[in-house]
């Protein structure tokens, strides 16, 4: 079936950071990055605008028996918008396994640099182009020596499998002349393909809730930031962000407030972490302790264990741990916690 440009610039506008018009065009794996990037971080859904009749044209010659791609010996033009593409995802995924999966075994070893190289090689995949899949997992893991238990480690991982891949870039070989997937299958691999790549925020969000919302509201009000020069797209994702807590406003009757991101925040985080009862259980404290009665509490300790007054081989170990038990309770008790 012929592509329609005007149907693709459509979808581009109304769906265009979830990669509609990618899914109408059948590039999958495109459409795939924009559902996890959110239009490749905007910048890549603003830049199609030029890009779409490239892409339509593209659909339509694939869908000609008669069309020649050219030969896969040689290599597709170096593509500096790829290579940028492949460090920033690259990136963007280590910092999500850093945040949902830092808990596992090998994992600056073996997770986080196979998580990078999954996100360049989701990059390398777009279009008409691939790369080597086993050499660019090879690079991760050899970079990941270099650089074991730094929080920066992302981004010198993705830079080298970037380089990787761009050195063993190639054409994807040509579809057998007739043949169309069906939808069906096709949503089912980007289905599979979303989940794997959200299960290390599930998993963080049952495991360590608290840090990870806090982490999760930086980082939506980061990307937001980054739409300041487009005010109408910025509150069209604060709107579609936001979209369930104004269903819950609507459900329940409640008002809905202009600070909609606190009052977020006050629901998921009003309990108190596993971190949170084991600073309460160091200070003798009960769940319903006030502001007051932990630096009460806190400075009485304090003063019996601080190694100046106490001679015990452990004061200094349970003051040290008096003094962090006393900074995550006051954090939880601050007024602005969840601004």
């Amino acid at each position: 079936m012929v592509k329609s440009i005007i149907v693709a610039y459509t979808l581009w506008a109304v769906g265009g950071p979830l990669g509609l018009h990618h899914l109408y065009l059948g590039r999958d794996t495109h459409a795939l990055l924009w559902m996890l990037t959110l239009g490749g971080f905007g910048f890549g859904w603003v830049r199609e605008f030029l890009r779409i009749p490239a892409y339509v044209s593209e659909a339509n010659q694939e869908g000609n028996k008669e069309r020649k791609r050219p030969p896969t010996s040689i290599p597709p033009p170096v593509s500096p918008v790829r290579f940028a593409g492949q460090v920033c995802v690259g990136v963007y995924f280590g910092t999500v396994a850093m945040i949902g999966l830092n808990s596992l075994s090998f994992f600056y070893l073996i997770v986080l640099p196979l998580c990078v190289g999954a996100g360049v090689h989701l990059v390398s995949n777009v279009g008409q182009q691939t790369s080597d899949l086993q050499k660019t997992l090879t690079s991760c893991l050899a970079t990941s020596l270099l650089f074991y238990g730094s929080t920066l480690s992302p981004l010198p991982i993705s830079l080298a499998a970037s380089v990787t891949a761009a050195n063993h870039r190639t054409f994807k070989p040509p579809r057998t002349p007739g043949s169309k997937q069906k939808l069906g299958p096709r949503l089912y691999r980007i289905g599979l393909g979303w989940l794997a790549f959200s299960a290390p925020l599930a998993y963080c969000i049952f495991h360590n809730t608290t840090a990870t919302l806090y982490y999760l509201s930086d980082s939506i009000a980061a990307l937001l930031d980054i739409f300041w020069f487009l005010p109408w797209l910025r509150s069209v994702l604060e709107y579609l962000l936001l979209m369930p807590y104004r269903i819950l406003c609507a459900l329940t009757g409640g008002g809905y407030y202009e600070d909609a991101w606190r009052k977020v925040l006050e629901i998921l985080l009003k309990e108190y972490t596993e971190r949170e009862k084991e600073a309460l259980k160091i200070l003798s404290l009960g769940a319903e302790a006030s502001l007051e009665e932990i630096s009460r509490s806190y400075r009485e300790q304090a003063k019996k264990w601080h190694p100046d007054h106490n001679p015990s081989k452990d004061a200094e170990e349970i003051f040290v741990k008096l003094q962090e038990a006393y900074e995550v309770l006051l954090r939880w008790h601050r007024p602005n916690r969840f601004n």
